[in-house]
Parts: structure tokens; sequence; C-alpha cells
């Protein structure tokens, strides 16, 4: 099933009539789309809410217990609560740009300093975070289905794999209604530990604190642990991809509701991280508690050390509750993991192939990675892999954030996020370029090359490479790689009366709102911006002849509020 194009007559212009999957928004969610306002019919306070339900991953006990374990507390709390403020900052501009202009990481990232195919890259890297974390929490969540009936692992993880997928192909709709019902269960099972745990062993909280791990670290501060154990907790920084599909959706920022949308897109985009460095914490502290009595392998599992946790309150229960916590956790934050990724492959595929089925095809593609994943006992390499990873991450995040903060200040950058094929390069040297340069030669020092500490902050150095040589290549080439040519529609300098009036593509006769259409002179006329990404005959005419003007777009054919 694919889009399709015809012909009524030699001389007519094509048509598209795309397949029946990718034409259906309240299933497709605009996945290659601006997200249009008429669609935006959820309050501040409901997609925050939502969006914040995608973190309730159990990722974050393991990895906190795991840089714990190998670091001891003092290394480790200064690597978790450093990585989260870096998480935190470069989250904040990535976050309002998306709630604002209603774009996903992918649409953002394009007109962010990395062109239009720059972008296919780190489409990449955001689905494979994704399918990684899929795997890590499918892993949590089989773990709990073992301990508690005995399920063999690997028939656990195909059945956290299949459970996601109707939730996730009916799209936004249905992962809003799956967060807000299973909030509660969750807070619960979240706080309840902790609370057992101060009034039954108050002095477990004191004792954390001299903990040295299990690998002879010693209590004391490393600067060595230290930068290991942030590159371990900076692989969470393309979270905020996640949080952006949720934030696409933000209504309007009016005088109005300004106070609440401000609040719910600080909350629900860099705010996540707060929540997520204190359950790093809190998932080190259980698992020390429960060390000895299940020993260190089952201790960096999340289940163990909930139900000894649970234990002396709820005695022969403890385990099933614990099991019903995980497994609301899990499927809370791998729907979303689930949606995700079929959002950065659909982005991917579309910009490769020209052809685009709908988005929900590669739910499959990217569920079917996560699965051979676990299969493979990823768990096990958890430290390696993530340390690896977030090099990345990072040079990705840091690269897009400057761009957002320095270079459209500076005005090396358009002012707005222009987001469509008509109107960019293929690859801007600004972004990619920073991130390529700044991502080799971390991992290049990641493994090793540059000696050990070059080792250990290997992921500082991916962030400062990133950070410092995209607003210098947007200076040297003077921001010229931005903009192929200007937009005449609805760019930065056109006045427009109303942004949610639509016009009709000339290729698919189908009314999409203003930022979503582009002015084509081989159509003489509008056309969408899915119509243009997958045009493959047209030869990027309008980017590569100049041209007398711009094409006439028609008048509206529709005015919504």
């Amino acid at each position: 099933m694919t889009d399709t194009v015809t012909r009524d007559t030699e001389a007519a212009p094509p048509r598209r009539s795309y397949a029946r999957l990718a034409a259906d928004e309240s299933r497709e969610d605009f996945s290659l789309r601006y997200a249009p306002h008429s669609y935006r019919r959820w309050s501040p306070t409901m997609v925050a809410s939502t969006a914040l339900g995608g973190i309730a991953y159990l990722a974050d006990f393991a990895i906190g217990a795991s840089i714990v374990f190998t670091y001891g507390f003092t290394s480790g709390l200064a690597s978790i609560l450093c990585a989260a403020t870096i998480i935190f900052l470069t989250g904040i501009p990535i976050a309002r740009a998306c709630a604002k202009y209603g774009l996903d990481m992918d649409l953002i990232t394009r007109g962010a300093g990395f062109g239009y195919f720059g972008s296919t890259l780190t489409s990449l890297i955001y689905a494979s975070f994704t399918f990684i974390f899929f795997a890590l929490e499918g892993s949590i969540m089989a773990q709990a289905m073992h301990e508690v009936v005995g399920l063999p692992l690997s028939v656990g993880y195909l059945l956290t794999t299949l459970i996601v997928i109707p939730i996730v192909f009916r799209g936004m709709g249905a992962l809003a209604k799956v967060q807000a019902w299973t909030q509660p269960v969750w807070l619960i099972g979240l706080v309840l530990p902790f609370v057992i745990l101060a009034f039954h062993s108050p002095g477990s909280f004191g004792d954390f604190t001299h903990f040295g791990g299990t690998e002879g670290a010693g209590s004391g501060f490393s600067w060595l642990g230290f930068g290991l154990g942030t590159g371990v907790a900076l692989s969470l920084i393309a979270q905020i991809g996640e949080q952006a599909d949720y934030l696409r959706f933000m209504p309007a920022k009016t005088e109005q509701n300004r106070k609440r949308w401000n609040l719910a897109v600080l909350a629900a985009g860099p705010g996540w991280v707060i929540i997520g460095a204190a359950k790093q914490l809190g998932g080190a502290l259980l698992a020390f508690v429960a060390l000895e009595a299940v020993g260190k392998t089952h201790a960096l599992e999340p289940i163990a050390p909930q139900v000894e946790a649970l234990k002396p309150w709820l005695g022969s229960v403890a385990l099933p509750v614990a099991a019903l916590f995980v497994v609301v956790s899990q499927i809370k934050i791998n729907v979303t993991n689930a949606y995700s990724g079929s959002l950065s492959w659909s982005n991917f595929f579309s910009r490769i192939t020209h052809r685009h089925p709908g988005r929900v095809w590669y739910i499959f593609l990217n569920l079917a990675i996560a699965l051979t994943l676990m299969e493979m006992n990823m768990f096990a390499a958890l430290n390696k892999l993530l340390g690896f990873y977030s090099n990345v991450g990072i040079a990705w995040i840091a690269a897009v954030a400057a761009d957002l903060v320095i270079n459209k200040r500076a005005g090396w950058s358009p002012k707005y996020i222009e987001f469509k094929r008509a109107y960019l390069y293929a690859v801007n040297p600004a972004g990619f370029g920073a991130m390529v340069i700044a991502s080799t030669v971390s991992i290049v020092a990641f493994f090793g090359a540059f000696g050990a500490y070059a080792e250990a902050f290997s992921t500082f150095i991916a962030a400062g490479l990133a950070l410092t040589l995209c607003p210098l290549i947007a200076w040297a080439t003077k921001g010229k790689y931005y903009l192929a040519r200007p937009n005449p529609v609805n760019g930065p300098d056109v006045e427009i009366a109303d942004i949610t009036a639509t016009h009709t593509c000339s290729v698919c006769e189908t009314a999409y709102e203003l930022p979503d259409i582009a002015d084509c002179p081989v159509q003489s006329g509008p056309i969408c911006s899915l119509c243009c990404s997958l045009d493959a005959e047209c030869g990027d005419v309008c980017r590569k002849e100049p041209q007398a003007g711009p094409v006439l777009m028609p008048m509206p054919t529709v005015r919504t509020g």
C-alpha cells in the first residue's frame, strides 16, 4: 500500500491519492507534517499530562542503579545531577519551538541547521533511541512477568512487544486516554516503596550516601567516575524528541492561556528530567537496599528491589503488586517509544524512497528491531551501550539547541522554522557538520584514543564541540545554507491575516493550513509539504533555477478558527 499518482490525460497535472492508512489522520497524526491548529484540540494541561505520562519508564531505575553501583554514591549523584542540568537547559528551546510551530523533532531539526537530507541521519539516531529504550523497557517488563508467573523471558519479550500495537495504531487520541487512565496506579506504585522504606528502614537513606558501589570505586568523588557516569545518564537526552511528539499538539499560545501554556511546555518538555533524575536516584536507593537480599544482578533489575521494598507492609502480595506497577509503567512508556519510532522511520523512508504507506506500518519495523535486541540480552551491556549512544545523541541535540538559542538571535538563521523541502538545501553544514564532527571526535575519545580522561568525558567533548561549531559554521557561511530560496507564502517577512487559512494542494487536492503549503513552479500552484517531499520527478527545480517571481497562491478555500 503506497501513495499513487495518476493522470487523467497526458497534459493534466499529476494527482496523488494516498493509501488509506496514510490518508487517515486519526491514525496518521500528521506524522510528516505540520500539526494544524484545527487538530490541536487538547488543552495545554492535557497535552502536558499525556507527554509526562510517557516518562513512566523504569529504565531510570536501572540506569541510576547501574551508575551508582559502578562509580559509587558521590560520583553517581554528581553524574546524575550534571546530566539532568544539561538535558534541562538544551530541552527548553527545543520544547518551546515544537509547541509554538506544531512540528516534531525531525521537522525542527530540518530547519534548525541540518537541511532537508541532513536531518535524515538524525531520524536514524532518533529511531535508534526509541527501539533501544523500547528493548530496555520491554526487558524489564518481561523480567517482572517471569518473576510472577514463570513466563520464559523469550516469550515475555514477544508479549511485551505485541501488547502495545493496538494502542499505538490508533494514534494520539488513544495514547492520551491510556496515559490518563493509568496515571493514578503509576503514581501510587512509584511513591509507595519509598514511603514504606521511610517508616520501616529510615537509616537506609543515610547508609546509601556512604555506598562505595560494587566495583570498588569507593564512596568518595572520582573525576573519571563522574565523567563516565554522566555519559551514561546523558543517553536520555534524546527523550526531548518523544516529548516533542506530544508538544506539537499544544494549542496556540494566547493572552488567555499564556501562563498555563508556558508552564505546560516547561513541565512536559525539559521538565521531564527533574522527575527522571529523582527516579534514577530512587532506583539506585532501592537497589542498594535490596542488594544483600537479592544479589547484584537482580538488584539492577527494577522488579526485585520493588518487591523487597514492599514486603514489610504487603508481605506475600508484594510480588504481584510490584509486577502490576512494572507492567503499567512499561506500557505507558513503550506506547510512546513505539509511536515516536513510527514517526522517525516515516520521516527517514519518505525522504529516501519518496513513498509513504502510512505511519502505522513502521510500528512493526521499530518493534521488530526492539524485539531482536531483547532476544540478544542487551540489558547485560547497558552501561557500554548507553555510554556510546549518548555521544551521538548529545551532539545532535546540542547542535539544534545552539541554532535555536544562538544562531537565530544572531541573525545567522531564519527567525522561524522552515521545514519544507521546497525552501531547504539538502544539507546545511551549520548543524549537520557540527554534529558529524562533534560525534566523530567524541566517539574516538570514547574508545580510548585520547586517554582515560578524554574517554570519561567524551560526552562533554561532543556537547562542547556541537555548541561551538554550529554557530561558528553559521557565522562563517553567513547563514547561506538555511534557505535555498525565500518563502513568499509564509516566510518571516510575509504578513498573514489568518495563519489557519487553508489552501488546496494542487497535487492531492486536499486543503491544508498555510504553514504546510509551499509554492511550486512545477505545479504552477500550491503544494502541501508531504506531496512536495514525495515528488521524485521534479528535480528540485524550485531550488536550482532562479524564478521570475513567486508562484501566485490562490485565495484561501477554507477559513478555520
